[in-house]
């Protein structure tokens, strides 16, 4: 059932043998980590000569500072964190980072509580009034303040008028704690991975608002993410590790049942520790929302899309860079595209996709409309950050160069 190489034994024992074997690879608690469990724990990195010790974390920061101190080789993790981290951003010191791979793409969710679905806050646009018309502030959680959760919500919620660090409160809850801060009243709303937005509603409290790819269609999500001194050290081994990824990403994908075998796989204590019928249904991109609407998601979480899904695309890591601009995170406008450079792990990725038979875009960039109808190409990264009429940019009118 899995394919490995005609001869993987003389692959592992050639110039090319990881010089690291065992690697302690990093995840939370959620359904996009599904490749790297499945990498780890089917049979798909014994071939390479690796043993995957897989260690579940409790909160991103956690994730983030095992990472930086090297008791994680790599893991499963935000966008943002990498380049947070990267950047120095947060608090902690600037560490070289790397992007081996995008894991997935979609499949994040914005939930509102069971309380303003009472009121009839059921649309975009009677939030938008009850945020302006009520007092106290509405608080909503996301995961991490540079990860793609904030980033979403953040976005979402300006498409909407909506100014997320003046017009509401933000706060930080890990994803697994997500529903219990709703249940409790602690929170108003939220942006997590699945399978918490889709536990929220099937317990009943609350709906989903909206998805992460009604904000930007295949949209980056996570990545593999190390230090550039674990690359730079164990170059064989990065390689090996995102070819087994790759393999495990592809094999995701080949049919429904392997699917539904993942979702049964995830459901384990060890991993998610959810309900099947929380993490199922959305893993095959059948939504509902708590309003009694159903759909099949054209756009719902993917994990390889013959490759397409797990190119680290130049403009993929840009583009959260603008939104630290814009938000204020950043100062100053960094090197965009020198950056990115350093993160991306571009070549080394083409060298894994190559040797699995994976295709490989020699387009370093991608071309997306977003909600609110702006086009990100990654061409004109500091025009872009400040193209907002919304954003906390102390430094510059926010039309200077709308596009």
């Amino acid at each position: 059932m899995i394919e490995v190489p005609a001869n993987p034994l003389a692959w592992v024992n050639g110039s090319d043998a990881p010089e690291k074997t065992e690697i302690n690879l990093g995840f939370m608690a959620l359904s996009d980590c599904a490749s790297v469990v499945v990498a780890a724990t089917q049979g798909f990195a014994q071939p390479y000569g690796l043993t995957l010790n897989l260690k579940r974390q409790s909160s991103w920061a956690n994730l983030r500072d095992k990472l930086v101190s090297g008791e994680l080789d790599a893991a499963h993790s935000l966008y943002g964190l990498i380049y947070a981290v990267h950047l120095g951003i947060g608090g902690v010191a600037s560490t070289d980072m790397a992007v081996l791979m995008g894991l997935n793409q979609n499949g994040q969710s914005i939930n509102l509580s069971h309380g303003l679905q009472a009121l009839d806050v059921t649309s975009p646009e009677a939030l938008e009034r009850h945020v302006h018309q009520s007092r106290p502030k509405l608080t909503f959680a996301q995961t991490f303040p540079t990860g793609s959760h904030a980033m979403w919500l953040y976005y979402w919620l300006a498409s909407q008028g909506i100014h997320p660090l003046q017009d509401v409160d933000s706060v930080v809850v890990p994803p697994p704690q997500m529903v219990a801060h709703l249940q409790a009243g602690r929170i108003d709303g939220f942006c997590v991975g699945e399978p918490w937005s889709a536990s929220a509603v099937q317990q009943n409290l609350g709906f989903t608002m909206a998805t992460t790819q009604t904000i930007w269609p295949d949209h980056p999500e996570k990545v593999l993410g190390c230090t550039r001194a674990f690359v730079e050290q164990y170059p064989n081994t990065a390689r090996a590790l995102v070819m087994a990824i790759l393999e495990a990403s592809r094999f995701i994908e080949e049919s429904t049942e392997n699917r539904r075998s993942t979702a049964k796989l995830l459901s384990a204590p060890q991993y998610l520790d959810a309900p099947l019928d929380c993490i199922e249904p959305r893993l095959l991109g059948d939504y509902a929302d708590g309003l009694g609407n159903r759909w099949q998601d054209p756009h719902a979480l993917r994990f390889h899309d013959n490759g397409e899904v797990n190119l680290p695309y130049l403009s993929d890591g840009m583009w959260f860079m603008t939104q630290f601009r814009r938000w204020g995170l950043l100062r100053d406008d960094p090197d965009y595209l020198g950056v990115a450079r350093q993160v991306q792990q571009l070549d080394l990725y083409r060298e894994a996709a190559t040797a699995v038979g994976v295709a490989a875009s020699d387009q370093p960039m991608r071309s997306s409309q977003l909600i609110d109808g702006k086009v990100w190409d990654g061409l004109d990264p500091a025009g872009y950050a400040r193209s907002f009429k919304l954003h906390a940019m102390s430094d510059s009118s926010p039309l200077l160069a709308s596009r």
